[in-house]
């Protein structure tokens, strides 16, 4: 009987010994007992001898033969989360597989299919075929040049999939299975001297090289296909560069030699736009995405595709950092600066940090994208950890930066928000049959309804925060507990039926729109109107259609996208960020309007962005108006660097929130104390309350820790993690998190 250590979904930082009569493999997924239930666990290692006494292991229930097991190098990877985030080994593991395979129920696989014509689809005259059916017919001449994967045909068309069937059931296509599992012997990363030898043989594919690199893509394409083993870059290009161009230009380089790329993009909404790019550049690809819109099935599917190396390109958020990908050669993160980068439950870790790691376990290039570099990353490329590669101007050679410029909204006339220069803006790309957008980072009527006569607001019951008036409902919404009620006839304090919505959102600022300009086309997205699956897909392409006149939008349309008839972008309300107690919040707040000033102007029309504002003289304005990244980022990390914060200093934040206060505070006073008993090189802060100190009813609270230096840090932390797990915290929900991005 041999012994495995197994893996398990449970709270407890160890692994749990079993026995087994079979051969199982180290990566493989098994059911075991655990108390009263049956567990999915990961086999981690198999031991010949163990400390637990014989009459307390038991056997393995079940070997799940029905997936692959998990390569070495994924495990590694694994296992440097557990420890560096301070998170259950066991919890880290499952949490990275997709959810049908933590389920103990079997895995019925579907098989990953290519397709070719039949002798008889072979023998069509395409001359003769009915010019109707365009979709079929553009697939059997596909077809007639090589047999295609599913996800090689939808570069055709949308509807790919019942139309293929339709040629099936005709005769004239058929599907066969040609994968086989590769071997996982080098820790499930590639043999390599260099990117550009990656793998061995030479692969033809069709590349589509309809751009002419500038000088200087070509040199960064250079620098990256040039390096020997791990590098990490910084591709510091400003909106409208052409980064995606670099992308896919590295992706063939990777193709050619068989390799594997990894492709993080911080939102779900980018990756249709940009799976349909590359799928045009790069027509014979397997190109597969991973994100929270897929179905179990299909994210399974996809998932294992990529295990076999039969996925070519994985277009994924964040969680797609966990991917298996043997043939892995180049890993990509688009945004890099972007926050949704960072989990905030459960393991919260970093996928862009994570990504670095990875790369460098694997020894191949990794390369960070960007207009607004994190601070972070800027200082590193800047300090030489990172190497930096630079895009200064603009991809088409007829678009240049917009120009920006203030209003003071102190010396102007408003309506509800809206300045009438702004207006007077509008009505010109209107006349012009160009499109404006405006842009506002609150959804909703107005944040906050107010009673006139006692000054009651619509504040949660169940937080510390506002309920959010949505007029076309008539609901009173909070965003962040969830919590609504349908919007009062009267003041609940007074009986005053006087009540004034106060500040804007979108949908006010659609209203205040259609009001100001009743024949114009106005469309309004954010979280509320692209709720349904298709909505953001067909408002997109609306837009490219130039059937829209005015966007207003929240984050959603700040970033990654290409409207080329967008010459007009107004900033409504961002000086909230300035008052914010987060130190990061400067830095967020210029890199959103950098990336929403960037949607104006992207093609041979010049573009403007018009900021309102209340301190147009603000350095971060001025910045703005010049477009210095680089100077604004130095007196950002000069202000960083004399407050201690990062990138100077390294932080964990230990979190705690409960129904009652004395609890949670007693708790965090507790875990300060055993942090001051280990005398460690670190500074521990006092407990204080969180921004939202009340949340769905739970108190919550925290304590920062900060180090000099992440080896201190991490030293402390886990001398620090036994006497904070013996700590009583029964009701309580408490989570440790290292590199906090939120405060």
């Amino acid at each position: 009987m041999s012994i495995v250590r197994v893996a398990l979904d449970v709270p407890l930082s160890t692994l749990f010994d079993y026995t087994v009569a079979e051969g199982v493999e180290v990566g493989q997924r098994v059911i075991v007992p655990f108390g009263r239930r049956q567990l999915v666990g990961m086999v981690m290692e198999c031991v010949a001898t163990t400390d637990v006494s014989p009459e307390r292991i038991k056997p393995v229930t079940q070997v799940l033969h029905d997936s692959a097991p998990l390569s070495a190098g994924l495990l590694d990877l694994l296992r440097f989360c557990s420890d560096y985030y301070r998170f259950p080994i066991g919890q880290t593991v499952l949490s990275a597989l997709p959810v049908r395979l933590r389920s103990d129920k079997p895995v019925i696989s579907k098989p990953i299919l290519s397709y070719r014509l039949s002798a008889s689809g072979a023998a069509l005259d395409f001359e003769t075929f009915p010019k109707r059916k365009v979709v079929q017919r553009r697939i059997l001449l596909k077809l007639a040049e090589q047999p295609c994967n599913l996800a090689q045909l939808k570069a055709l068309s949308a509807t790919v999939g019942g139309q293929l069937k339709g040629l099936m059931a005709e005769g004239w296509v058929e599907s066969y299975s040609d994968v086989h599992l590769p071997s996982t012997s080098s820790g499930g990363c590639p043999t390599k001297s260099s990117m550009g030898r990656t793998v061995g043989d030479t692969h033809k594919h069709t590349f589509d090289n309809a751009h002419t690199l500038t000088s200087e893509q070509q040199l960064a394409v250079d620098a990256v296909t040039q390096a020997s083993g791990y590098a990490c870059f910084l591709l510091h290009g400003i909106t409208g560069s052409g980064k995606t161009e670099v992308y896919v230009h590295l992706m063939h380089a990777v193709l050619q030699r068989g390799g594997q790329v990894l492709l993080l993009v911080p939102e779900i909404n980018l990756t249709p736009q940009l799976e349909n790019y590359f799928r045009s550049r790069l027509p014979d690809v397997n190109l597969v995405s991973l994100h929270s819109g897929l179905s179990e099935g299909e994210r399974l599917h996809n998932w294992q595709q990529a295990q076999l190396g039969a996925a070519q390109i994985v277009l994924g958020t964040r969680l797609s950092v966990f991917t298996e990908m043997p043939k892995l050669a180049l890993l990509i993160v688009d945004e890099e600066h972007d926050s949704s980068f960072k989990q905030q439950d459960g393991l919260r870790y970093s996928a862009r940090d994570v990504a670095i790691f990875r790369a460098n376990q694997c020894g191949v290039p990794i390369v960070l994208g960007s207009a607004t570099p994190s601070l972070e990353s800027y200082h590193n490329a800047q300090n030489g950890r990172y190497r930096m590669l630079k895009l200064t101007g603009r991809a088409l050679a007829a678009a240049s930066l917009p120009k920006v410029r203030s209003i003071n909204i102190t010396q102007t006339i408003m309506h509800h928000g809206i300045s009438e220069n702004l207006l007077r803006e509008i009505a010109l790309r209107i006349a012009r049959k160009e499109q404006s957008l405006l842009f506002i980072n609150r959804r909703g009527y107005a944040p906050v309804l107010m009673c006139t006569g006692c000054g009651w607001l619509s504040g949660c019951k169940h937080c510390a925060g506002k309920m959010v008036l949505h007029l076309n409902e008539q609901r009173l919404r909070c965003h962040h507990c969830g919590y609504q009620i349908r919007v009062p006839q009267a003041c609940p304090s007074c009986g005053n039926a006087d009540l004034h919505p106060v500040g804007s959102g979108t949908q006010r600022v659609e209203s205040v729109l259609q009001q100001r300009f009743p024949d114009a086309r106005i469309l309004r997205v954010d979280r509320d109107s692209t709720r349904n699956k298709r909505a953001w897909q067909t408002m997109r392409e609306q837009i490219h259609a130039n059937e829209v006149d005015i966007l207003v939008g929240t984050q959603m349309l700040a970033k990654g996208h290409d409207f080329p008839e967008l010459t007009l972008v107004g900033v409504l309300n961002p000086d909230s960020a300035l008052y914010s107690s987060d130190f990061r919040a400067p830095e967020k707040l210029f890199a959103q309007l950098v990336q929403v000033a960037g949607r104006a102007g992207r093609a041979d029309k010049p573009g403007e962005v018009i900021i309102q504002t209340a301190f147009p003289d603000h350095p971060l304005f001025r910045a703005l108006q010049t477009h210095d990244f680089e100077g604004w980022a130095a007196s950002q990390l000069a202000e960083r660097k004399m407050a201690g914060f990062p990138p100077f200093m390294f932080q964990a934040m230990l979190r705690a929130e409960g129904k009652q206060e004395n609890e949670v505070y007693r708790f965090l006073n507790d875990a300060r104390a055993a942090a001051v008993a280990l005398q460690h090189e670190v500074e521990i802060l006092g407990v204080v309350p969180a921004a939202l100190p009340r949340r769905a009813n739970h108190l919550r609270a925290q304590l920062l820790i900060q180090a000099a230096s992440r080896k201190a840090l991490q030293q402390f932390l886990r001398a620090w993690q036994p006497p904070l797990d013996a700590l009583p915290a029964q009701k309580l929900r408490c989570s440790l998190d290292i590199d906090p991005l939120e405060f």
